[in-house]
């Protein structure tokens, strides 16, 4: 849907009256462009834009009317019912343009081109004026939480499409905010920290592994650091200081989309490395790098996929024929841990521990990229401490 951008029909307004701007790949030139005859006002902007997408429509069919006749504004059966307006795959796609200059390529091809793509896909009706049934199909087939995320992105496609002048409603409208979530999957519960204990037992378990000893440094890191695991992935050496006593978080990796990107706020952050901390990056530094070598490579000596990292060594699974044997599962059946969370939550426990020292809420949100807000809203415990606890 949103892929076939390039097909795209632009919409001017020259000398007056709105005219279409067909891709190149159908035409060049001067023949590029199509008079509609409409006038260009806010009110006919709904009938060239419902031109526009039969055009679309018929390229990705393989229907293109070369004569152009059928997309004339005389063409009674192109406008009848208007059902074009209303199609929200086609909103979609319109909007996802919209949004793309505002948003990170990872939120953009994750979220917008993916994740609400594929649910709009999936949807009994794709006309927008079906709202209320759309709504009862997806508190049937999905979570409470899905559901309001969905309707709250549908509501804000919808009032972008208000503003735009291609609806003249918006059918989603408040339909959000009458869906509660289950308070057992707000993100305080979420954030469920490892104690201490735990956080030993594991790494304890890593380093008697006779395979998976390898991943010692990259799992101690996300515990003494609390950074978000992509940004440990992301890591290389010119990013810390050559006696390692600081770390620079400039950069993240999505394993899923294979990029590099900026951290998670856009922002980079200095992370002051304690004791325990400057030995593990002082024994593991090789004595010959570049300044991109990666800090915690892969087995093979590439970039760690984090969904296998998970899957086949954090949390056990079964590929095939294959089982893999999870270390922090293992844990848990052993009663060594209590229940199983994911790798993510070593920064919450980082977090949690940095509280309980009582080092101040302000220092924390630098350390580790999140505003003192969310820390104090989702977190608890704040004392007078001002560098990185020894653990």
């Amino acid at each position: 849907m949103v892929g076939a951008s390039r097909n795209t029909i632009g919409i001017e307004n020259f000398r007056g009256f709105f005219r279409l701007r067909l891709p190149s790949s159908i035409a060049k030139g001067s023949s590029r462009y199509f008079s509609t005859g409409i006038s260009a006002t806010q009110e006919n902007h709904k009938k060239a834009q419902i031109i526009a997408w039969a055009i679309e429509e018929d390229i990705a069919k393989g229907d293109f009317d070369w004569t152009l006749n059928k997309y004339k504004p005389q063409s009674t059966t192109l406008f009848q019912a208007q059902e074009w307006v209303w199609n929200l795959e086609k909103l979609w796609e319109k909007y996802c343009e919209f949004m793309r200059s505002q948003l990170s390529e990872t939120t953009y091809q994750k979220d917008y081109v993916r994740k609400f793509a594929n649910h709009i896909r999936t949807l009994p009706s794709k006309d927008a004026r079906n709202a209320i049934q759309i709504r009862d199909y997806l508190l049937a087939k999905s979570s409470t939480e899905t559901t309001k995320r969905v309707l709250t992105y549908l509501s804000a496609c919808c009032r972008w499409a208000v503003k735009s002048k291609l609806l003249p409603i918006n059918p989603f409208d408040g339909l959000a905010t009458d869906i509660k979530n289950s308070k057992s999957n707000t993100l305080t519960a979420a954030i469920d920290p490892f104690s201490i204990k735990e956080r030993e037992s594991i790494i304890t378990a890593f380093e008697a592994h006779k395979l998976h000893k390898h991943y010692v440094p990259f799992t101690s890191f996300l515990f003494f650091t609390g950074c978000r695991p992509g940004e440990a992935i992301a890591l290389t050496w010119q990013h810390i200081n050559p006696d390692c006593t600081e770390i620079l978080f400039a950069e993240s990796y999505d394993t899923r989309l294979n990029i590099r990107k900026t951290t998670k706020t856009g922002k980079s952050r200095l992370f002051p490395c304690n004791t325990r901390l400057r030995k593990l990056l002082l024994e593991i530094k090789p004595e010959i790098f570049t300044p991109t070598t990666t800090v915690f490579p892969s087995h093979r000596g590439g970039l760690i996929n984090a969904s296998k990292f998970t899957a086949q060594v954090w949390r056990g699974c079964q590929s095939g024929k294959k089982t893999y044997k999870g270390i922090v599962t293992r844990l848990v059946e052993t009663g060594e841990v209590t229940r199983y969370r994911p790798p993510y939550n070593c920064r919450h426990t980082f977090i949690t521990e940095c509280l309980e020292r009582g080092v101040p809420v302000a220092l924390i949100s630098r350390w580790v990229g999140n505003s003192p807000e969310v820390i104090f809203k989702h977190y608890a415990g704040v004392l007078t401490e001002a560098s990185v606890p020894e653990f």
